[in-house]
């Protein structure tokens, strides 16, 4: 087994070696004058099996488009090198929220990528918490594996909660899967009921509408759970349905955590009593003094460096993402 991450993610890289015990494989990335650039292992892959790790956000480091296409170049480069097996390890995918057609002649860009991943000979394809995990895994013609935060999301939970009931809700309706696995997950962990609820919302040329609050909130510790935080609007709006219906305190959860935009500022000024996030995508957007503070960044290299392990034989990703928290 070589690990190898992309310079761009080698901080989140060197975090999931360690998990596994392993040193990252050596590799060399270069520079050309007019943009162009190439990136090699320098050791041997042939016969091996290969996983390459690299978060597809922009950044300081580059754009989305830089880094897919960094990432596909190099899962082409092993291929081309003897590589048996080669698993692109992907905690944040780009392009996943465009995932079918709301408008006229849209494009549905789920799918392109897999194909992209697919020509340049991935076998497999790891990633944290997309947008439809549907969209996802029909997409692809290779291997998928989808992990997801709730069980990292619930052990962090039951220090937030008191005594008071406590209910886990979706922002939007697409989302109450993910909100009734995090709840189903919450439940055991804290061994006690957990409520439910959702919020309308419709979205269209950016604007976003709808009020109706379903479910009963009053006197309760609100948990709200999504897939990102991209300006921050989306929950703000959530705490403060919530807010209005009663609800003691409103937390967030959301698996990656983008703030575009002002999303500083809304985050600061939201009814939120603090959004939980993964490291993804490093918080470099997001305003110093809300770190730690308003917005708490959790790990979630252990849980891709168990998933390794797991693709390696050592154990169930069934087990691994639906076991005990």
């Amino acid at each position: 087994m070589d690990i190898f991450a992309l310079n761009a993610t080698q901080e989140f890289g060197r975090k999931v070696a360690a998990a596994l015990g392993v040193e990252l494989a050596a590799h060399e990335e270069r520079e050309f004058e007019d943009g162009e650039h190439k990136a090699r292992p320098l050791v041997s892959v042939r016969g091996h099996n290969v996983y390459v790790i690299q978060s597809l956000h922009s950044g300081p480091e580059g754009s989305v488009n830089d880094r897919l296409c960094r990432l596909l170049f190099f899962i082409s480069t092993l291929k081309e090198n003897g590589a048996s097996h080669v698993t692109a390890v992907v905690p944040y995918l780009a392009y996943s929220r465009k995932d079918r057609q709301t408008k006229s002649r849209d494009p549905v860009t789920t799918r392109y990528m897999a194909r992209l991943f697919e020509a340049a000979g991935a076998d497999l394809i790891m990633t944290l918490e997309v947008h439809n995990i549907v969209a996802y895994q029909n997409s692809f013609r290779c291997q998928t594996i989808h992990l997801d935060p709730r069980r990292l999301f619930a052990r962090e939970a039951v220090g937030l909660v008191s005594d008071a009931p406590v209910v886990v809700a979706s922002p939007d309706p697409g989302g109450v899967k993910r909100a009734q696995l995090f709840r189903e997950t919450l439940e055991a962990t804290l061994k006690r009921p957990v409520g439910s609820a959702f919020l309308e919302k419709r979205r269209s040329a950016g604007t976003v509408t709808g009020e109706l609050l379903a479910g009963e909130v009053e006197g309760a510790t609100v948990l709200v759970i999504d897939d990102l935080i991209s300006t921050g609007g989306t929950l703000a709006r959530a705490a403060k349905a919530c807010q209005e219906s009663g609800a003691e305190k409103v937390i967030a959860f959301a698996a990656h955590g983008l703030f575009v935009g002002d999303a500083s500022d809304v985050i600061r000024q939201s009814g939120l009593a603090q959004s939980l996030i993964t490291d993804t995508v490093p918080p470099f957007r997001l305003a110093p003094d809300l770190i730690g503070h308003k917005v708490r960044i959790l790990s979630a290299a252990t849980l891709f460096a168990d998933a390794i392990r797991c693709c390696q034989g050592e154990g169930s990703i069934t087990e691994l993402l639906e076991g005990p928290a």
